[in-house]
């Protein structure tokens, strides 16, 4: 199996450098864009990286400085945008024409040479050399698990420009063999929901909670001190905000990475072979989130891919329609079954927090649409803090271990369900 990370490196870059590599970032994306323009024809669009090759690559050579690799790779950033296109496009739901303004250049070991303490791009003109500004190496840090790592290989990377910095993200990967292998081929393989929220960050079917106080007071904290300087109005001041954005970025990025961590230890823990989310796509519409908030789903979800591939535990998304309003214990669904953060089914009585109700639902509508009758290769059930419950929503109590308590374990009154 293969496993891929990607390290965040700040660069040193003089100034003679910086105006080359801000040169070729506007040319990288004109070339991208110009490969999108021609993709979209109508509702027809293109996105065979070969056609749009034929059919792109030498107008857009004549019309940029850019060497061949990074045509090349304008050309496929353009395919994969307009792919990504289609893909809304088939299951319904609304996308436009991408628009290349991310000020970035896609590097691969053509157009970039990766050193143990320095990087050289191609650029528009010949290439520069920049200085990783790195941590100890001995420091626990994502460098030293993978960028200094000999059992991972760098494949690539891409150059970004973030508050007036260049910034490397330098794609690595390594060959793993699973240390749960029995997981993806036999019955034993549960899965593990998750809920996505506002008051909770994230919430599992086993009944585990990540509140969302913490990331709110700092959200709050760097939003005074942004006004703060705001109302100053000065250079200074304007340079104090980008450190602040800078500082808050980096503060949430720490914590939700310690929250993925324990997601997936939670998913192994339970023997989890998947790990069901809500599809994040409108999530902000549904739950009343901020920006903040979206852009914290989706970094979160992103974190949990890449480290549950790790241990062969596949990341998956579901739609979410009516899993906060429906019983995870009888399936009813009424809006009047939520209220805030407490549920109570209108039908059967079932009573729980609400969140936790929401997981449940999440990982039973995924067993239901990964279940195919064959007992190879079927998930047992949604995993709770003690036992499953299985496609119809019924409570299966494990068969040797001893159950755990919790504060959101289920009630007796409906057999663990």
């Amino acid at each position: 199996m293969e496993v891929r990370r990607t390290v965040p490196v700040a660069l040193d870059v003089d100034s003679d450098d910086d105006a080359l590599l801000r040169d070729t970032v506007d040319e990288f994306l004109f070339a991208a864009q110009y490969v999108v323009d021609h993709a979209f024809h109508g509702e027809y669009v293109t996105t065979s990286k070969s056609q749009l090759q034929d059919e792109t690559y030498d107008d857009v050579c004549d019309q940029t400085p850019l060497n061949t690799g990074l045509v090349q790779n304008a050309r496929n950033k353009a395919a994969e945008a307009c792919k990504s296109v289609v893909e809304r496009w088939k299951t319904g739901k609304k996308a436009s024409k991408p628009r290349m303004t991310s000020p970035h250049v896609v590097y691969d070991h053509r157009t970039a040479t990766f050193y143990d303490d320095y990087v050289s791009l191609a650029t528009t003109d010949g290439r520069v050399e920049a200085d990783y500004v790195l941590p100890d190496e001995d420091s626990d840090t994502p460098h030293a698990e993978y960028l200094f790592s000999d059992e991972y290989e760098t494949t690539g990377a891409e150059v970004h420009r973030k508050h007036g910095e260049w910034q490397l993200h330098i794609h690595c990967k390594r060959e793993v063999e699973s240390d749960t292998p029995d997981q993806a081929t036999t019955a034993h393989g549960t899965v593990l929901g998750v809920d996505l929220g506002v008051n909770n960050l994230a919430v599992t079917s086993t009944g585990t909670f990540w509140t969302g106080d913490e990331f709110d007071h700092w959200r709050r904290e760097y939003e005074k001190r942004r006004g703060d300087l705001q109302e100053c109005g000065t250079r200074w001041a304007h340079e104090n905000m980008q450190a602040v954005g800078r500082k808050e970025e980096g503060r949430f990025k720490l914590t939700l990475h310690r929250i993925a961590n324990e997601l997936v230890a939670e998913a192994r823990d339970h023997e989890c072979s998947v790990i069901a989310f809500e599809d994040l796509t409108d999530i902000r519409e549904r739950t009343g989130a901020s920006w903040g908030h979206k852009w914290a789903f989706n970094r979160l979800y992103k974190y949990v891919e890449y480290k549950a591939a790790e241990y062969g535990i596949d990341v998956e998304q579901v739609d979410p329609e009516n899993t906060s309003r429906r019983c995870s214990h009888c399936g009813f669904t009424h809006p009047d079954n939520r209220e805030s953060e407490s549920f109570e089914c209108q039908k059967c009585g079932y009573e729980n927090h609400a969140d936790y109700n929401a997981a449940k639902n999440i990982g039973l509508r995924y067993l239901r649409r990964t279940q195919t009758g064959s007992d190879e290769g079927a998930l047992l059930g949604v995993r709770l803090n003690s036992g499953t419950l299985n496609e119809n929503g019924e409570y299966e109590s494990p068969a040797s271990t001893e159950a755990r308590t919790g504060v959101h374990a289920e009630s007796h009154r409906f057999s663990g369900g």
